[in-house]
């Protein structure tokens, strides 16, 4: 059979990688794919952006394609899933209603209160000024999020008031974020360490995967802008049982039936942002797709088949499947364009790739990557998640970075304590 896979980020090739893992799966069409999806085993790029709705359709009626699988959020909030099942044809996805939980904070914000589900209190503003009034009578610490998508990038945790305004200047007056900025929500700062909550789920059943954190600002120790991430590791110990079966029954649950509520059938991935500070939980935003770093070391834990999962949630049959995990830990290191998240270099040739996947039990995920006369040259901010999987976190982490030590490419930037967060709580 054959699968296509729209995106090109590090996220996608970690589910091509998974993917090809399945005998019943002759080729996976990625669209447009990138450096390493091209040498991916079964896996060709296709040239068709991930929005040009028409275009991957016409692919998939003359490919004989069994299933769509759709990685970023981009095509979902767009409607990609809905165009496909009018079609008739199989796709991996929530539709755009359901989309909306993640490219509209403000829609989010509204079902979270509407299902108890519990989360920082906030204001919505559509202008500058009272937004900035807002601002001024909360006083800060304070966080400003553009409403709309902003590809991880649109949220500022302002320390200061003044760097709250200067935030809300850079959307509203600068539209930094264009039409996604068009609204603001203002939310109440919250205190604690972030975790990753991901689901499977058809609408009726919510499956959670294993736990993962994510590393956003772009230096060690927390410092610097909020980046797309730049590592994430699994399990996070922070995530204890008890947090665990609450995220799935007070946060998972009542997001899919509150959504239910609204004739809204929720398929695909749940992705909740926590904040957990001691036994208090609150969440941060909902994404309507994985992670991006967390599905590189989650995929590496996976045991069970991917495509059995994907159909369980298209049949809404997800409690009849058992998904299995490795209980090896895995840790993922992103590897960036220096000056990312903000301006950056393309075109830098990567080395040393083959010899970090030699070390085993390592894989090496491209994001910002191309293939060009055969060498592997850098096109993006974030351009590798170097992934290991080991017998402990702490040879684990010590193994991912033994593979990052392998490759090399102009100005590269990683951050040098990915997981050391979890160390300190063993």
């Amino acid at each position: 059979m054959n699968i296509l896979l729209i995106g090109s980020g590090g996220r996608e090739h970690a589910i091509a990688w998974k993917l090809s893992q399945n005998e019943n799966i002759k080729n996976i069409f990625c669209a447009p794919g990138n450096g390493g999806t091209a040498k991916e085993n079964k896996c060709q790029n296709v040239d068709i952006k991930v929005t040009d709705f028409d275009r991957l359709i016409q692919f998939a009626k003359e490919n004989d394609i069994y299933m769509t699988v759709v990685g970023p959020e981009d095509p979902l909030a767009l409607g990609i899933v809905d165009r496909f099942e009018s079609e008739g044809l199989k796709i991996f996805g929530p539709n755009k209603m359901a989309a909306k939980i993640e490219a509209s904070k403000a829609f989010c914000k509204e079902i979270m209160v509407s299902a108890n589900i519990p989360t920082a209190f906030y204001g919505e503003f559509t202008d500058f000024e009272s937004a900035k009034k807002y601002v001024l009578e909360k006083g800060a610490p304070i966080v400003v999020k553009a409403d709309g998508l902003a590809a991880g990038k649109g949220v500022t945790v302002a320390a200061t008031v003044e760097e709250a305004i200067d935030a809300l200047k850079e959307i509203f007056i600068d539209k930094i974020f264009g039409d996604a900025g068009n609204k603001v929500v203002i939310e109440e700062f919250l205190k604690g360490e972030e975790a990753s909550f991901l689901a499977f789920t058809d609408g009726i059943t919510v499956v959670p995967m294993v736990s993962s954190q994510d590393h956003k600002p772009v230096y060690d120790n927390d410092k610097g802008p909020n980046t797309g991430g730049m590592g994430a590791y699994s399990p996070a110990p922070v995530m204890t049982e008890k947090l665990y079966n609450f995220a799935l029954n007070k946060i998972a649950y009542p997001l899919v039936e509150e959504l239910k509520k609204r004739n809204i059938v929720y398929k695909g991935i749940i992705y909740a942002g926590l904040m957990i500070d001691g036994e208090d939980v609150k969440v941060l935003e909902f994404n309507c797709r994985f992670g991006d770093p967390e599905t590189q070391p989650l995929l590496m834990r996976l045991e069970s088949d991917l495509l059995e999962i994907f159909d369980a949630c298209i049949n809404q049959n997800l409690k009849e499947i058992k998904i299995n995990w490795y209980s090896e830990p895995t840790v993922c290191v992103v590897m960036a364009s220096g000056g990312y998240p903000k301006d950056y270099k393309k075109g830098y040739e990567i080395t040393g790739i083959d010899s970090a996947e030699q070390l085993g039990n390592v894989k090496v995920f491209h994001a910002g990557t191309k293939l060009e006369n055969e060498k592997v040259l850098t096109n993006g901010g974030r351009v590798l998640a170097v992934t290991a999987r080991g017998k402990d976190l702490k040879s684990t982490i010590k193994l991912a970075y033994s593979a990052v030590e392998k490759i090399n490419f102009k100005d590269m930037h990683f951050r040098k304590d990915i997981a050391q967060k979890a160390l300190r709580r063993l």
